[in-house]
């Protein structure tokens, strides 16, 4: 029952640090990372996703890493069993290193033959603090489905990316990206018998609206979250600025709102606005900041990666005691009812002006509407935008 984390003190319950705080199926704890080569790339666009993640409820330790160059939806894949030691944070080929809490990581994919296209030895180094954003807490029909905490940084990256036998020098100066830590309740594994929730007047109500962003600016970063039912209540929402002068205290944005046009025939974003909207005090307007968001690549997040497209390899489901894959598709290929019903981690340009300066930015602008939305007019599953 013991294993070598219980040496440290850092035990939060009368349990050894492999027992968590509930015996909730869906108990999950994950790194995610993102990485991109600067908007000014000469090359092949590319934006590279990776995931790993501890089920131990579940017994299963899973990850991935994903791939959009050009026209290419490149995936490896690892499954394993969790053991007991949670300081091992390694899955098949795929490992990460905690250099330096807080502030550098290192993240491995070894090459194998289960998964040849693609390999990456990479260091993170963050450039702002890491920021906890708002604890995400959804119940439906009694459950607890959503209770689950994380903190964000932004950061640069330096290493080597290999693809199709080519590899890629990666180095700090314009290489940037995300990454994220999360733990708690949210659906993972088997998908579960719906219950009550299959009854057809719920089931219209029920929907996934989320815009969840990460802007890396030269001086400062703003991450901005926002989920709504299907009549726009919000379930969560965060919008802070942390900057690069860790001197500085992170800085509320107020409220944000949003305002998205989309790819006709699509529900993917081809343009976004977001406002933050922070109280001006009584009898004084709101002070407005503007942020304009240009998707420049999207990416399939969920395509073969286990976010519960493809009933076989989910978050969290056993796949044995170790199983290696690797998945290749064309973009332009990807069904269109798994797009529909994916969040998009877009590769987007942002630009901001503030007291007469502007500021242009990259990040993440991860977008997923599924299910009906009245804002945007979408009344059932499959609405698309005309």
């Amino acid at each position: 029952m013991l294993s070598p984390m219980d040496d440290f003190p850092v035990h939060q319950i009368a349990e050894p640090i492999r027992h968590v705080g509930t015996s909730d199926r869906n108990f999950y704890d994950r790194y995610y990372f993102n990485c991109h080569p600067g908007l000014d790339y000469d090359g092949e666009p590319l934006f590279l996703i990776i995931g790993l993640g501890q089920y131990p409820n579940l017994g299963v330790t899973d990850g991935f890493a994903v791939l959009r160059r050009g026209d290419d939806h490149i995936v490896a894949r690892a499954s394993k069993a969790l053991g007991s030691d949670r300081m091992d944070v390694t899955v098949g080929p795929l490992r990460i290193e905690v250099l330096e809490g807080l502030h550098r990581l290192r993240v491995v994919l070894e090459p194998t033959p289960e998964a040849p296209d693609l390999s990456f030895d990479l260091v993170f180094e963050s450039d702002v603090p890491a920021s906890l954003e708002a604890r995400h807490f959804h119940r439906q029909l009694e459950r607890v489905t959503f209770d689950t905490q994380r903190f964000v940084q932004t950061g640069r990256w330096s290493g080597s990316l290999t693809v199709d036998g080519e590899t890629i020098a990666v180095t700090p100066d314009t290489w940037r990206g995300n990454r994220d830590r999360s733990w708690g309740v949210r659906p993972v594994g088997e998908a579960e018998p719906p219950g009550r929730r299959a009854d057809p007047a719920l089931a219209s109500e029920q929907n996934f609206f989320w815009i969840y962003t990460i802007m890396q600016f030269d001086d400062f970063s703003i991450v901005a979250i926002m989920q709504e039912d299907r009549h726009g209540r919000r379930i969560i929402e965060d919008a802070t600025r942390v900057w690069t002068d860790r001197t500085r205290e992170p800085e509320w944005l107020g409220r944000p709102e949003h305002e998205l046009s989309f790819v006709p025939g699509t529900r993917e974003v081809a343009y976004g606005t977001l406002e933050f909207h922070r109280p001006g005090g009584y009898g004084k307007p709101d002070e407005i900041l503007t942020v304009a968001c240009e998707p420049v690549l999207p990416h399939y997040l969920g395509v073969g990666t286990g976010y519960g497209l493809e009933q076989d390899w989910r978050h969290g489901m056993w796949q044995g005691e170790l199983v290696v894959q690797g998945l290749r598709e064309k973009v332009a290929d990807i069904e269109p009812w798994k797009k529909l019903f994916c969040p998009v981690d877009n590769l987007a340009r942002f630009t901001l002006t503030e007291d007469g300066e502007t500021h242009v930015g990259s990040g993440l602008f991860e977008v997923g509407i599924i299910g009906p939305c009245d804002r945007y007019g979408f009344t059932g599953a499959a609405d698309v935008a005309p």
